[in-house]
């Protein structure tokens, strides 16, 4: 059996933990930069707040309707994941966290267990110990316990937030409620296909023959379709290695000048080669790219990208910065102002995997200098210690006009009781 565990309204519950104020009351999160909801409470939702709505274009329906609007807290959101994640490991040796709000357990050798009462258990420990409220689904499959987990959100009175799938009935019965657009995996696209050959719910898809799912579709439906219909099919995943790594930023104003450009390609390629150290690898190409502000239609509109094939494998900050700031000095052109920019850093390799080359090698003094520099930036801070490409006195923040205290990860945030 497999139980997914979920947590309602995840932003919005980490503000109302710390400002039970806001209990009952709606609530938007906005992305980086303020830039759109990503986020809404049930409150939200139901007075027709979309999901991806531009905050500029909905300030007056917010202050009309007294939404709450808050700028992603994403230190407190991250910490207080950690905490739910940290207690879901107490009650599987296997546990896969599948998103910043989400994580499967594979409940192997509870056979004697009531798992009702189980999943009942799980729920009420991770309200009562961080204050984020989760519904728990229980099943033979990973997709079927995301089915009864869409069931005990959708009817919390009658589950009490905890649904087991357990029978062939329950199966038959639960997944000819679910949309074929509200199963897990399905997506977009594939919802379409699959309802102009008459499928509208989970159930439908499940009758389909398996060659029309293979032919059509790909391996990867057949296998969920197998997983809706009982069989085993999906496991519990390891956490693995990302394949790619990226740091992108709108900026707070338009820049001109390739040198403020090239600033900010250095803080970012900086921060991606940070991201690949803790992982343990290298990567052999880089992709930077640059634009204007689309949304400003008088000004000049430009936009390129390009990829950079590295000489070697690398996960040395310097080296990294300086093939970025190549490849910008090919795509950059003056005369326009540019909002946003990035650099994602691909096709990785093991670090202790790497084929030394006869001519055109890493600088093996970097791999020293960055882990005392990475250590020294986890002791007093990140950016304490930077490359002399960077602004050394600018610590590069997002626009974050709304942004609620960091209550778990900043000392000076910490509430304070008077008695």
């Amino acid at each position: 059996m497999f139980a997914l565990v979920d947590c309602n309204n995840f932003y919005a519950s980490c503000e109302r933990v710390f400002n039970p104020y806001l209990i009952g009351k709606p609530i938007v999160v906005l992305s980086n930069n303020d830039g759109a909801v990503i986020a809404r409470s049930n409150e939200a939702k139901a007075l027709g707040v979309p999901m991806g709505a531009i905050a500029f274009e909905y300030e007056k329906f917010f202050q009309i309707n007294g939404i709450h609007v808050f700028s992603a807290n994403f230190a407190l959101y991250g910490d207080m994941s950690q905490r739910v994640m940290t207690i879901l490991q107490e009650y599987s040796p296997e546990c896969e966290i599948y998103s910043i709000d989400e994580a499967f357990l594979k409940l192997k050798g509870f056979e004697m267990y009531d798992l009702n009462e189980y999943g009942l258990i799980i729920q009420k420990r991770v309200t009562k110990d961080t204050g984020i409220p989760i519904c728990v689904g229980i099943a033979p499959t990973k997709a079927l316990s995301k089915v009864a987990n869409r069931i005990a959100k959708k009817y919390p009175q009658q589950t009490k937030s905890s649904y087991v799938i357990d029978s062939h009935e329950k199966i038959v019965k639960a997944l000819k409620w679910v949309k074929i657009e509200d199963v897990w995996g399905i997506g977009r696209k594939h919802s379409f296909r699959l309802k102009e050959v008459g499928v509208k719910t989970a159930f439908d898809f499940t009758l389909l023959n398996d060659s029309w799912v293979k032919r059509n579709l790909s391996i990867i439906e057949l296998r969920l379709k197998h997983d809706l219909q009982g069989i085993p099919t999906l496991d519990i995943e390891e956490v693995k290695p990302k394949k790619n790594i990226a740091t992108t930023r709108s900026f707070e104003r338009n820049l001109k000048d390739f040198s403020d450009i090239k600033e900010r390609i250095t803080t970012f390629a900086v921060s991606c080669a940070e991201k690949l150290r803790r992982q343990n690898s290298c990567c052999t190409s880089i992709m930077v790219f640059i634009q204007t502000n689309s949304h400003r239609q008088e000004l000049a509109q430009y936009s390129n990208r390009i990829s950079v094939k590295l000489p070697f494998p690398t996960n040395s900050s310097m080296e990294i910065a300086e093939f970025a700031c190549e490849g910008l000095k090919q795509i950059f052109k003056l005369g326009y102002q540019y909002k946003k920019a990035g650099v994602v850093i691909m096709d990785f390799k093991p670090e202790n995997e790497i084929q030394l080359n006869l001519f055109h090698n890493s600088n093996p003094k970097h791999k020293p200098l960055m882990k005392i520099i990475d250590q020294l930036n986890t002791a007093f801070g990140q950016q304490k210690i930077k490359l002399a490409g960077q602004d050394q006195k600018r610590v590069w923040k997002m626009k974050q006009e709304r942004l609620s205290p960091r209550y778990t990860t900043r000392l000076s945030d910490v509430i304070v009781v008077k008695v």
